[in-house]
């Protein structure tokens, strides 16, 4: 008897929900692989594949019968991942009608304003800002308004953009570490493990802290010879003290409410678990009094909300969700079980490599969606499996690093560089800087959770 046939029947008699057939595993898994593929080399825009990926998929499950037992519908499918879409479109909302009161350019102008204009203190205070911005309004929100403000703030102080754009970029993904709302991937997997929100906090946050540490000294060794002074000393200073912090205020009253809303949302998360309450109630309540109180007509704010990123999360997870019907997930849990399972630090070790490794070539999301059903697996089967939620938490958003199509901040910085100021980072100048960057940081990471499980730190 084979091994996978030997799992199978192991499964059958355990009382779980045995795997359909070999064939239907091999087809959904080749399925998958060729989705995100199909996404880490940009043959087709991501949404689009995720979609396309999620018709085959749901095409052959019903071939090969796996839904015979229980007929499922899509919201079905994916049902233990909406809350992560409510959170998405709840904060959307909030963060454009916020960002319409002026109070994000108000607040970035002000740290802006701390630096007097010196190309070290201004990487300093835009790497700052964008670990503030990133906390509290998640990655790809935070990452576009500090991208838009530091495109804006170099070309006035005549400076060359690229090493504060790539600072941005990767300072990004460190900040997606601090809450648990501050990534996608962190509240994917937050959510799915069940994580209060203020463990985050003894476990993630010293982590973001200590790799955006490494990001900031890394970029400013490298990039040395950018970060001079250009003209008088005065003149700088005049120019960053002529920045008007109010200038896209237009109306006071709007501009308190949102920050009075904002506030109340970022505390609101903190005491979700305790008010027995899900992050995406907590995001529409947000989105919804921004709405009520902002004046703004409703369709304005809604159309905001990125929703092909909406689609890309419904096929993704459409996908998953139909290859863990087939039970191609379960066993390779079962696998990972079998061959580690004996020795929890190694398995915790030998996961957040392959996550670091893996996160950067295909694109942290899925990577990290994927790895969901499969820890998920594990904890059935006895796995103590809190560790590894925190370790992919980690893993997946400082994966992202390591090339430009790793993680959504990535590709909006570059974009918005090559867009607006007519600048490119070719891949091998982002490998270079980004593998040099995720090397110290893989160090950091092993060594943090290695210390983590031996202490027993984790919550």
């Amino acid at each position: 008897m084979t091994q996978i046939s030997a799992i199978l029947l192991a499964f059958g008699e355990s009382g779980h929900s045995a795997p359909q057939s070999v064939p239907a595993m091999v087809t959904l898994g080749c399925i998958m692989v060729a989705t995100y593929l199909a996404i880490a080399f940009e043959w087709l825009h991501k949404s689009l594949a995720a979609m396309l990926g999620a018709i085959f998929a749901i095409i052959a499950a019903m071939y090969f019968g796996l839904f015979l037992d229980e007929a499922k519908d899509v919201h079905e499918i994916i049902g233990e991942d909406l809350g992560v879409i409510g959170v998405i479109v709840g904060t959307s909302i909030l963060v454009d009608i916020v960002g319409r009161s002026g109070l994000f350019h108000f607040l970035a102008i002000k740290i802006v304003k701390q630096t007097g204009g010196d190309p070290v203190r201004l990487l300093f205070f835009l790497v700052l800002a964008t670990m503030a911005f990133v906390t509290f309004l998640t990655i790809a929100p935070g990452t576009l308004i500090m991208v838009s403000l530091t495109l804006v703030v170099t070309k006035e102080l005549d400076l060359d953009p690229k090493p504060y754009i790539l600072a941005v970029a990767l300072a990004a993904n460190s900040a997606a570490l601090m809450t648990f709302a501050s990534g996608i991937c962190t509240l994917m997997l937050g959510t799915a493990g069940r994580l209060p929100y203020v463990d985050f906090f003894r476990v993630t946050t010293p982590m973001a802290i200590l790799s955006v540490v490494v990001v900031y000294f890394v970029i400013r060794k490298r990039y040395a010879p950018l970060l001079v002074t250009h003209g008088d000393v005065d003149e700088r200073q005049k120019k960053v003290d002529g920045f008007d912090e109010w200038a896209l205020v237009k109306d006071r009253r709007l501009f308190i409410r949102s920050a009075i809303i904002l506030g109340g949302t970022i505390v609101g998360f903190a005491l979700a678990e305790s008010l027995r309450v899900g992050m995406d109630f907590i995001a529409f309540c947000g989105g919804t009094a921004a709405l009520l109180f902002s004046g703004i007509y409703p369709d304005e704010a809604i159309k905001k909300v990125n929703w092909t990123v909406i689609l890309f999360f419904v096929g993704l997870f459409v996908i998953i969700g139909a290859v863990r019907e087939s039970g191609l997930l379960t066993v390779l849990a079962h696998n990972m079980v079998a061959v580690f399972g004996g020795n929890p630090t190694l398995l915790m070790m030998v996961m957040a490599i392959f996550v670091l490794v893996l996160s950067g070539i295909v694109d942290n999301i899925p990577v990290a969606a994927t790895l969901i059903p499969i820890v998920r697996a594990m904890g059935e089967q006895g796995v103590a499996v809190n560790p590894l939620w925190w370790t992919l938490i980690i893993a997946s958003n400082l994966g992202g690093n390591s090339t430009p199509v790793g993680s959504v901040s990535t590709v909006i910085a570059l974009h918005a560089l090559e867009k607006e100021r007519h600048s490119t980072v070719s891949w091998g100048e982002f490998l270079r800087l980004g593998g040099a960057i995720l090397g110290i940081q893989t160090v950091l990471v092993l060594v943090y959770l290695f210390a983590f499980q031996k202490f027993n730190l984790f919550p």
